[in-house]
């Protein structure tokens, strides 16, 4: 199972990201240890799709990082 996940940043900004491992990847970036998004802590997970592969994470990772999927995230997932 993948994941594309969306975490609100101390600066109320939102990242997305995606891993095969939800729960391992969320400690690492509240622990400081993403670069992305050391410098806005904490974090906080607000969101997270479930997938089957790396593939089709990596597509929605894509598309929810353009301004059509920002908009649909903002709308429907929180």
């Amino acid at each position: 199972m993948w994941y594309v996940y969306f975490l609100q940043l101390a600066n109320a900004d939102i990242y997305v990201g995606s891993t095969n491992d939800l729960h391992r990847r969320v400690e690492s970036h509240q622990r400081g240890q993403v670069i992305s998004t050391k410098a806005h802590l904490p974090v906080e997970l607000k969101s997270y799709v479930a997938v089957k592969t790396e593939g089709i994470a990596r597509k929605l990772e894509k598309y929810f990082k353009s301004g059509s999927g920002k908009a649909v995230a903002n709308k429907r997932l929180w």
